[in-house]
């Protein structure tokens, strides 16, 4: 009996709409890897990244260091859940290649949250400090934000799509 392929599960949705708190559901209830670009940037550039440039940098390199070790797990049968926000064209072409070279299935994770509720949830995320976080003030936020492209039917993921209850 053929062992059934392994899936590379991310997510996309606006700062603060709930990834890293979903990623984390996903990767227990699949029994799979997770890995959070926000804990490893906090972990490996803790006084480097200071602002939005900054951080697109470093998590340019962190993705160059993961991409074969991600595939790597893949071929090995293993599912990863990418807790990387697949907020642009760019970043989810980079995942595309990872699960089409390791021939593994994908799910993209769809979060569709209102600003308001993001700004909510951002709020209580600057209080309570959970690792890999950091404060961001509204306008950064709305900068942020400024950037996210949702997927397209044209890129043709297979998509999972979560709206506020």
């Amino acid at each position: 009996m053929e062992k059934p392929k392994p899936t590379l599960h991310f997510l996309c949705g606006k700062m603060a709409s709930g990834k890293s708190t979903l990623s984390k559901k996903i990767s227990l209830e699949e029994k799979a890897i997770l890995f959070s670009e926000d804990i490893w940037l906090q972990r490996l550039y803790p006084e480097e990244i200071k602002d939005f440039e900054d951080y697109k940098k470093y998590s340019a390199r962190l993705k160059t260091i993961l991409t074969d070790h991600i595939k790597e797990i893949l071929l090995n049968g293993m599912s990863v859940v990418l807790d990387f926000p697949a907020n642009i064209p760019k970043t989810r072409n980079w995942i595309r290649e990872i699960f089409e070279s390791a021939n593994a299935n994908h799910l993209l994770h769809l979060i569709n949250l209102s600003d308001e509720d993001c700004l909510q949830q951002l709020h209580k995320r600057n209080l309570e400090k959970p690792e890999g976080s950091v404060f961001m003030t509204d306008e950064e936020f709305h900068m942020v934000t400024s950037y996210y492209i949702p997927p397209t039917k044209e890129e043709n993921f297979i998509t999972k799509e979560y709206f506020k209850n």
